[in-house]
């Protein structure tokens, strides 16, 4: 049911570096909590910023959701072929 296994267009550049520094800024927080439970840090803490990385995955998440929103599946209605809003549906139940 994928729409678009395959990208048919690249990423504009700007919002691929975007995803990417967002990427390594989780990263870096997960290193973060690494350190933090070595550390024996207080719990409330480290959840702190577990807290912190699911919203910054979210957003990532959300992101790229709207720019398939935007792309693969506004082209594949545009086409005539409505299976895009079914893969949509499952994507957004699964982002919850």
């Amino acid at each position: 049911m994928d729409c678009c296994k395959k990208k048919d267009k690249p990423r504009e550049e700007a919002e691929k570096n975007d995803l990417l520094n967002r990427c390594s800024r989780i990263k870096g927080q997960m290193e973060g909590i690494r350190k933090m439970i070595e550390d024996d840090r207080y719990c409330s803490d480290v959840l702190n910023q577990i807290s912190a990385v699911e919203g910054a995955i979210r957003e990532i998440a959300t992101k790229v959701y709207k720019t398939h929103m935007l792309t693969c599946v506004k082209d594949k209605l545009l086409a005539g072929d409505d299976s895009a809003l079914l893969e949509s549906f499952e994507l957004l139940r699964r982002l919850k």
